[in-house]
Formats: structure tokens, sequence, C-alpha cells
């Protein structure tokens, strides 16, 4: 593995942190839909990560995380419940950006960040070692 995919991976690991520490602050600030974008991305962005690893990256969201679910998910290496956090944590994302009567709760952002927190602990072992 080159020294480039090993730092953009470790960077977008960052990113992911970075979000899901604004989705903290945003929570405790009384920004729900807000808190719910930044918690998606903190998943996005551990997606993005690994696909680092591979020299892959893709346009779309779904595209990554199509990817992502056919190389590491349907293979074993990450738990079909990690299928589940990406899916809710963009169906969430979604309704709270486009959705101008959607509402979300500050017990679904707490729920959606501490399954950021899991996607990004769970990769984050995957990087150390694979790196």
């Amino acid at each position: 593995m080159d020294n480039e995919r090993k730092a953009l991976a470790e960077y977008r690991l960052e990113q992911a942190e970075i979000c899901m520490n604004s989705a903290r602050v945003l929570t405790e600030a009384g920004d729900y839909k807000g808190a719910a974008n930044r918690s998606y991305y903190a998943v996005f962005h551990c997606m993005r990560s690994i696909l680092a690893l591979d020299g892959q990256d893709f346009a779309k969201h779904s595209g990554v995380s199509a990817y992502f679910r056919k190389e590491y998910i349907k293979t074993g290496i990450f738990d079909v419940e990690y299928s589940d956090i990406i899916k809710e944590a963009f169906d969430i994302r979604s309704d709270s950006d486009y959705d101008d009567f959607f509402v979300v709760s500050r017990s679904d952002v707490e729920e959606q960040i501490q399954n950021a927190k899991k996607f990004y602990e769970a990769v984050k072992a995957y990087v150390k070692l694979n790196c």
C-alpha cells in the first residue's frame, strides 16, 4: 500500500471525527437537524476512508455506500449491522436536509451519534490493521 492512500485514509478518518464532534456540539445547541447531517457525514467519511485504501472513490454518495456494502459488508469484513447504520444515517440526514416538516428528536440524534461512533471505531481499527 502506498503512502498516499494511507494518508488519505487517515485524513478522511480525521474528517469523520470532526463531524462527530460537530454533531455533539449541534445537539447541545438544539440543532438536531444539523446534528443528524454531521453524524451522517461521519459515517460517509469513514466509508471513504476505507475506499481510499482501495484507491476507489465515487461522485455520488450512493456509489460510495454501494461499494462499501459490496466489498466490505457482503464479504463479512464488517458485520451487516453496519449496513443498517449507513441506511438509517442516510435516511435521517436526507429527511432532515430536504423535508421542511421533518422533525428529528434529540434521542434520535443521540442514537445516530452513537452509531457513527461505533462505525468510526470499527473503521479506525480496520485502517490501523491495514496501513
